[in-house]
């Protein structure tokens, strides 16, 4: 049987969406694992995001927390606001609930990736500030350290991203994630995919 990985994110301007798409892609290419994209529910209306210019929604399917369960891992990803993960993904996350009394998360691995406007813009504090939201459910929290290489240590060019996980810098909203910042999102995918297979054969 496939282990599943679900990337669960929320992008508003596209960012976080295109780290997703890679990750996925990384995720993906694991012999015997099968990776999904999810999008949290806006909890904003179309008034609101009219006026923050924010292009309308990817047709990726739209994930209710009874969707979790069915994962064997996940790689969560989110923008920054003030320095912690934004109020649509956390108010999707308040409504495990359910899925938290019965623990059915429990054991599971999960990473985390982002998106921030600027270098001090918190690419630390919202990783660090996520995890909370891990431990309570008893998941395991999977950074992907160093194990990047390389592309760590880049000087030369503006790189997001973290031992904490893959991530981007925004800027004004016109940057993209660079190819550098691609290609960590891929790592990561493959990275915590590998990881998910071996746990679930080992269970």
């Amino acid at each position: 049987m496939a282990t599943k990985v679900y990337i669960v994110y929320y992008s508003m301007y596209g960012h976080v969406g295109k780290l997703a798409e890679e990750i996925k892609k990384g995720a993906a290419s694991v012999e015997g694992v099968e990776a999904k994209l999810w999008q949290v529910p806006e909890t904003l209306s179309e008034e609101v995001l009219g006026k923050m210019s924010a292009p309308p929604k990817s047709d990726v399917p739209v994930i209710t927390p009874d969707d979790l369960a069915e994962a064997d891992g996940f790689i969560f990803g989110f923008p920054t606001r003030f320095g912690m993960m934004s109020a649509q993904f956390k108010a999707f996350l308040d409504a495990t609930g359910g899925l938290w009394r019965t623990q059915q998360l429990a054991g599971k691995p999960a990473g985390i990736f982002y998106s921030t406007g600027s270098q001090g813009g918190g690419q630390e504090t919202t990783a660090l500030t996520a995890i909370t939201q891990l431990v309570h459910h008893g998941m395991i929290f999977v950074p992907i350290g160093y194990t990047f290489g390389a592309g760590m240590f880049e000087m030369e060019q503006v790189k997001g991203g973290s031992p904490y996980g893959a991530g981007t810098y925004a800027g004004d909203g016109s940057r993209m994630p660079s190819e550098l910042e691609l290609a960590q999102a891929f790592h990561q995918g493959k990275y915590i995919a590998g990881i998910a297979k071996k746990l679930k054969a080992a269970a």
